[in-house]
């Protein structure tokens, strides 16, 4: 016999939401304090403060879209959700701002994310709907005869 599965309260989902927003807060500050100062000092140019203000707009985003999840009493550690893409596209951003310190060539890791969300689209939506099998159509009795009954007239009528 299996053991029960221990269901979390709201109280502890609460908890543990705030303590994930506060964790991915950090990251968010730090990574972008960092890339500031870098380029304030080291890189002076508009294409750095651009790149700096796009991924300040997905961290906005990401943070904003898992904090009204968490307003809603979602669980922000249910694995499969929608939190989980928001905390990995989050990652994804945070690790390309600081790589792209070291070389401007790891922007291009960015590229990983349209490759997942084609990857998802085609294995959660367009590869069931291209394979499926095609609807079986049984027939009862009656339809059927009635069936060759109309193609027989056709038949005859031509």
């Amino acid at each position: 016999m299996a053991p029960k599965e221990l269901k979390k309260g709201q109280k502890q989902i609460d908890s543990e939401n705030q303590q994930t927003l506060k964790f991915y807060q950090n990251i968010i500050l730090v990574v972008l304090s960092i890339y500031g100062l870098y380029i304030a000092y080291f890189l002076p140019g508009w294409p750095y403060y651009l790149l700096m203000a796009f991924t300040a707009l997905i961290y906005l985003g990401c943070y904003k879209f898992m904090d009204s999840m968490v307003g809603g009493g979602m669980d922000l550690a249910l694995p499969g959700g929608m939190a989980e893409h928001a905390k990995d596209l989050l990652l994804v951003t945070a690790i390309v701002q600081f790589l792209s310190l070291i070389t401007n060539y790891a922007l291009l890791i960015w590229l990983v994310v349209p490759a997942r969300a084609f990857y998802l689209l085609w294995v959660n939506v367009l590869a069931p709907w291209f394979f499926a099998e095609p609807p079986s159509e049984m027939m009862d009795e009656k339809k059927q005869k009635k069936m060759e009954r109309k193609m027989k007239r056709q038949q005859n009528f031509r």
